[in-house]
């Protein structure tokens, strides 16, 4: 069941890229609840181009901002606050894997209510290849759901 402040962010991420012409996904712990899954929601994680996140700080009146990371890296950036919960947007997201950066960007797109998703395969496939425990948390937990 997701929870009220989660619903409203969602409802809110979904109304700021409704007229976005380039693909977008919800991925992280909110494409896990998303799925059926129980998960703990921090934040809302939106996956998307670099152009897009550029013309939805624009939209919003958000500028980029840099996020040094040695495992994550975006060519665009947004950090959105003031809603129920934060909202961060990535576009062009790539992941640090054997020394290289690989680019995170999903072949399937679900639409679930107003928002899209991975697929439950890609979206575990995504979470293994971050690495991280909470990630493979959440994989376990859609692995457990399906």
């Amino acid at each position: 069941m997701i929870e009220a402040a989660v619903q409203a962010t969602l409802d809110a991420v979904a109304a700021a890229m409704a007229d976005e012409p380039d693909d977008w996904w919800i991925i992280g712990s909110a494409a896990v609840a998303l799925h059926g899954a129980d998960t703990e929601i921090a934040d809302i994680d939106v996956l998307t181009s670099a152009a897009a996140a550029r013309r939805i700080g624009a939209r919003l009146g958000i500028e980029p901002i840099a996020r040094p990371s040695d495992r994550f890296q975006s060519t665009v950036f947004l950090s959105l606050v003031g809603w129920p919960l934060s909202v961060e947007v990535m576009g062009d997201l790539a992941l640090a894997i054997g020394g290289s950066w690989l680019p995170i960007r999903p072949v399937t797109r679900m639409r679930i209510g107003t928002i899209y998703v991975p697929s439950r395969i890609e979206l575990v496939e995504i979470l293994h290849r971050f690495g991280r425990e909470k990630d493979h948390m959440r994989a376990v937990a859609l692995g457990a759901h399906s």
